[in-house]
């Protein structure tokens, strides 16, 4: 069993965006068993709160559930359980490893570094406000990881 983790800021955007489009992709391919998959933070602020409302909504409208998640924190023996941690930006990549102590065995990565777009961010809509270009760069990612996966 593969065991990802996603990693954004507060786990209410980009992070569950990916777990639960990842999830979709694989129970679809029929591949769910194989794998294990689940989004954290590396702050602390979003605690505990569902998924961003626009977010739900970019889920929702593509045929996605997400009501169950609520945000939490990756703890440093997230990195010995987890066999890839994948992040959306390199801020969350530079904060990760300050929970973990580092990446001494190489798992951590940028999700749009699956889809060949090496070094390229995950647009953050907490910002910028457009839940489509996020959307875009998750299932493109996604799409990507699974295909290297396979």
């Amino acid at each position: 069993m593969v065991k990802i983790l996603f990693i954004c800021h507060g786990n209410i955007c980009r992070s569950p965006m990916a777990e639960f489009v990842m999830k979709d992709m694989v129970r679809k391919t029929g591949l769910g068993d194989r794998f294990e998959i689940e989004s954290a933070a590396t702050s602390r602020e979003e605690l505990g709160n569902p998924v961003y409302p626009p977010a739900r909504r970019k889920l929702a409208d593509n045929g996605i559930k997400c009501s169950d998640h609520r945000a939490w924190q990756m703890t440093k023996r997230d990195y010995d359980y987890y066999d890839m941690i994948i992040c959306m930006d390199r801020n969350n990549i530079r904060n990760a490893k300050r929970i973990t102590s580092g990446d001494p065995d190489g798992k951590f990565s940028l999700l749009l570094d699956h889809c060949g777009r090496f070094g390229e961010e995950v647009a953050d809509p907490w910002y910028t406000g457009n839940f489509d270009a996020t959307w875009r760069d998750v299932t493109e990612g996604c799409e990507g990881l699974l295909a290297e996966l396979q």
